[in-house]
């Protein structure tokens, strides 16, 4: 059945006018992070002494062995690395940073330390606690300890040199660790934020899409979707940990690292210890984990760590130093959302869409199971005209969804691994908004042949009504939440 444009033209302008109040009115958090200023502190940094760097010899055999450590309501795996020479050794324990993982990350450079002559432990992460949307970090630095518990006991061990190392979200763990036991006898953090965890989130993100042209709509998605996140690790505060470490401390950062506010993470970490025993080194070409694009790691990054260790207890002459660090944006927090953007509400709106969308061939399977004749019921062209654009209109609201997903997690998986091509940026961004005008279109479309309808006098079954309320309705809160993620905004 032909839909006259006079009715569709009105029915469109009616969405398109409630959408932009709504957007209007149900304003999303704003971030827009500004330019960091230059830091005086920060120009022209003294270079690393040589000595700090210098030859380290890893001509020491060394032998592995497997032990269980039992942690609160787990055993974890871990594997210590010790140097055969005689006598009582430097010891560390590496601390992982983020996702579940297993110890063996740690291998090589475990193995190119214990050469040197420190014993080092890489245990498997926790999984009974630790999640995705739940993070105890103080839990994190209860198994922490007890690594260094093991490690203090050994025969080979110098008490007096034992200490954590931490890279990433270790670096939110290990200042716990180290402010909770003097047993740490120091604390080496790599790539440490010191920032809270939703600064750093979103600094990294910013980062990731300037260096791939991204949209303006790409990053005003992200994080209002970030707004809406109420993980409550997110907000963690590290200074509190910081103030309170007496330990002397090691930062290294790379002038490569996209995922971390070098400069502001230093700044909290100086403002924070209360110990002028501090060493920070920024080491050039550098990415997030000491290496260069994801490969060796920086020449470096292993001897100032094995001669630093070596070297306690000493107060370094030069606190800060190495390659100039540039940081271009400030690590913002994100604003939290109104309740009608939060995650809680968000479900429930997709859960009523999902409902909506399972009505309608619920609904139709119970009428036919109940013997009646469909064909009877409808009395109209205008039924199948209607329940085709019905369908398409939730398959395309459901591919919406799946794109969306998608794509965040294209953008997460490009953040994480510091790499990405911006044409992939481009082109789902492109699907993305292209299916939202689609599905607004398809609305528009089966609402303007239903007006049509009704105006002709057809007066649809109750059936028929469920299967009209359930789809339109749900396609229309997933307009709704499309505007106010900014899919209808410009510009793109």
């Amino acid at each position: 059945m032909m839909v006259g444009r006079g009715t569709v033209s009105v029915v469109a302008g009616v969405f398109v006018a409630t959408l932009a109040i709504l957007g209007y009115l149900l304003p999303p958090p704003a971030f827009d992070p500004p330019p960091l200023a230059n830091r005086p502190a920060f120009q022209e940094l003294p270079a690393q002494p040589a000595a700090e760097y210098g030859a380290v010899d890893t001509s020491a055999p060394f032998q592995v062995q497997r032990v269980a450590v039992q942690a609160r309501g787990e055993v974890l795996n871990a594997t210590i690395r010790s140097p055969k020479t005689p006598g009582r050794h430097p010891a560390m324990v590496f601390v992982q940073g983020s996702g579940s993982g297993s110890g063996d990350e740690f291998t090589s450079q475990a193995e190119w330390l214990a050469k040197s002559g420190i014993v080092t432990l890489a245990y498997d992460k926790r999984t009974i606690g630790y999640s995705f949307r739940s993070r105890d970090f103080g839990l994190l630095a209860e198994d922490a300890l007890h690594m260094i518990d093991v490690l203090r006991a050994r025969p080979d061990v110098n008490p007096a040199k034992t200490g954590l190392w931490g890279v990433s979200e270790g670096g939110w763990v290990v200042p716990i660790a180290a402010a909770k036991s003097r047993d740490v006898a120091y604390a080496v953090l790599v790539s440490s934020p010191n920032v809270s965890p939703m600064r750093q989130v979103a600094f990294a993100l910013n980062e990731q899409l300037e260096r791939l042209h991204a949209p303006t709509g790409v990053r005003d998605l992200l994080t209002r979707a970030m707004g809406g996140v109420g993980f409550d690790f997110l907000r963690y505060d590290s200074v509190p940990a910081l103030s309170k470490i007496t330990q002397p401390t090691l930062a290294l950062y790379g002038t490569m690292d996209p995922s971390i506010p070098f400069v502001q993470s230093t700044e909290t970490l100086i403002n924070s210890l209360p110990t002028s025993d501090y060493t920070i080194r920024f080491l050039a070409g550098a990415d997030h984990a000491m290496r260069i694009n994801g490969g060796r790691f920086v020449p470096g990054y292993l001897p100032t760590l094995a001669n630093w260790i070596q070297g306690l207890p000493h107060l370094p002459q030069l606190k800060m130093a190495g390659a100039t660090p540039v940081q271009r944006f400030q690590a913002s927090d994100v604003p939290a959302a109104p309740w009608y953007g939060g995650s809680t509400f968000l479900t429930l709106t997709l859960m009523l869409a999902a409902v909506g969308y399972v009505a309608a061939p619920v609904t139709e399977m119970v009428v036919r199971l109940r013997g009646r004749d469909l064909r009877h019921q409808t009395n109209t062209q205008l039924w199948p005209v209607l329940r085709r654009r019905l369908r398409r209109m939730a398959w395309t609201g459901l591919g919406l969804l799946a794109a969306v997903l998608a794509f965040i997690t294209l953008i997460v998986l490009f953040s994480v691994n510091q790499a990405g091509a911006w044409p992939a940026v481009q082109s789902g961004w492109l699907v993305i908004r292209l299916l939202a005008v689609l599905i607004l279109a398809q609305e528009v479309g089966a609402a303007g042949a239903l007006i049509v309808g009704l105006r002709n006098g057809w007066r649809p079954s109750r059936w028929q009504q469920i299967t009209l309320i359930g789809v339109l309705g749900g396609t229309g809160l997933l307009l709704v939440t499309a505007a106010y993620y900014g899919l209808f905004a410009f510009p793109w």
